[in-house]
């Protein structure tokens, strides 16, 4: 790979991480809403707060991050698909870790580090693989007509 591509792919993890980071703040807060004030089942929170935070880094991430033209509804199959592994198996290790005593709050960071790290390479390297700045944006279009 060289240099100007490595340099975009690293500005494009780092865009990555500043929008999951907003996306984090959605999950951690809808959890800490469940959880601590409603009184929800960890579980059912979990569920809750990882679906609003999917569809928010999803939506920004296509857009921002990725710039894909690619096909909406494949791309969010894609995503959906990566979700139907990750949830359930996050939903049992976090129930069981949170059964021994953790705090669901803790146990929440926790698989939020890891469903960073893991849903980043998925997208990257599976949703967007050849569809990365794909999407003309409203300025080059414009260049583009003139």
């Amino acid at each position: 790979m060289e240099k100007t591509q490595k340099l975009k792919e690293f500005f494009r993890a780092l865009k990555f991480l500043a929008f999951s980071i907003s996306a984090g703040v959605i999950q951690f807060g809808t959890m800490a809403l469940f959880y601590e004030v409603f009184k929800w089942e960890w579980w059912l929170s979990y569920i809750i707060s990882l679906l609003l935070s999917v569809l928010w880094n999803f939506t920004i991430n296509r857009k921002f991050t990725f710039k894909s033209a690619n096909n909406v509804k494949i791309a969010m199959l894609l995503v959906l698909a990566f979700y139907a592994v990750f949830a359930p198996a996050s939903l049992f290790l976090g129930d069981w870790i949170e059964s021994l005593g953790v705090d669901g709050l803790i146990v929440e960071a926790g698989i939020m580090v890891l469903n960073f790290v893991l849903e980043f390479l998925y997208t990257r390297f599976v949703v967007y693989r050849n569809s990365c700045d794909t999407a003309v944006n409203k300025k080059e279009e414009k260049k583009g007509e003139n």
